[in-house]
């Protein structure tokens, strides 16, 4: 059985961008999808590492695996897709947020409820704490954009058409969700903001970016880097806002429920999408061929 061809740069060159273009274009549809991936991610990593109580270790590495999995399926796809694209943001943001977890929390009273001593098998978790964590994986995040600006391939999102711009962009991906993970449990848990006040100030800060779009000055790879990290803490806010208890100042919808709910409008983004990318492939179709 012949091996699957990878594209280098030099096979791009040359060539229709269109037909080898692996990820979407950046619409305000990309944005919601975005958030709605991010919020599944964090009710359904939740609903796995906490209400199923196979604790963060176990569920991590569960979904990492999960993750590797989508992201050899897009990788290997010729050109974008939107299931595979997709599917891979919320492994991203489902292992991101256990992983989070992992590396932030512990066995204290202060991350267990019912007056549960451990979860799930395996350590408990590093409790490095919020800050500590973030700064590891922004640390980790800027060593991934120091290597990808050395290889000299492009940061905007439209150009990535090669195999190795591809890779290094899914790591970002990777590291970027769990980062704002972290930045949504500190904003909901430990900033004294609560769910809906953390939720409100990153919502604030996107409408600044948004705002800034309109500078020249101002790098739109830039802003499309640091709203996509916005992003995840909005869903972390969010899924926290639906799933947890009325006393803590969620909405108590439980993570099954939510789960379940956010999952349905994703797949259902995700079909709309797909009919998009038809009717975009068949236009340009038509435009090669000619035909009126």
């Amino acid at each position: 059985m012949p091996e699957p061809e990878v594209l280098t740069d030099l096979d791009v060159a040359g060539t229709d961008r269109y037909v080898l273009r692996k990820l979407p274009e950046v619409t305000l549809a990309f944005w919601v999808m975005k958030i709605a991936a991010t919020t599944l991610g964090e009710t359904a990593g939740d609903l796995f590492a906490q209400t199923l109580k196979l604790g963060y270790f176990l569920t991590t590495i569960a979904l990492f695996l999960i993750f590797v999995v989508t992201l050899v399926v897009q990788l290997r796809s010729r050109r974008y897709h939107p299931f595979f694209y997709w599917t891979v943001i919320l492994s991203t943001s489902m292992a991101g947020t256990t992983m989070s977890d992992f590396m932030n929390r512990d066995a204290s009273a202060e991350f267990l409820t019912d007056g549960a001593k451990s979860l799930g098998w395996g350590p408990q978790g590093l409790g490095l704490g919020y800050p500590t964590g973030a700064a590891i994986l922004i640390s980790l995040l800027l060593v991934i954009f120091v290597i990808w600006k050395c290889t000299g391939l492009t940061f905007a999102i439209r150009d990535i058409v090669t195999f190795r711009a591809e890779a290094l962009f899914w790591a970002a991906i990777l590291v970027s969700n769990t980062l704002g993970t972290s930045m949504g449990d500190f904003l909901s848990d430990s900033s004294g903001l609560g769910y809906a006040g953390g939720a409100l100030l990153v919502t604030g800060v996107l409408a600044v970016l948004v705002g800034l779009m309109r500078v020249p000055a101002v790098p739109n790879v830039v802003l499309f880097w640091i709203a996509f990290v916005l992003t995840r803490p909005l869903g972390a806010t969010a899924g926290d806002f639906l799933t947890k208890p009325l006393a803590k100042g969620g909405l108590d919808l439980g993570t099954a429920g939510s789960s379940a709910v956010l999952l349905a409008v994703l797949i259902g983004l995700m079909g709309y999408a797909h009919v998009q990318e038809r009717r975009t492939a068949a236009a340009k179709d038509t435009t090669l061929t000619g035909v009126s």
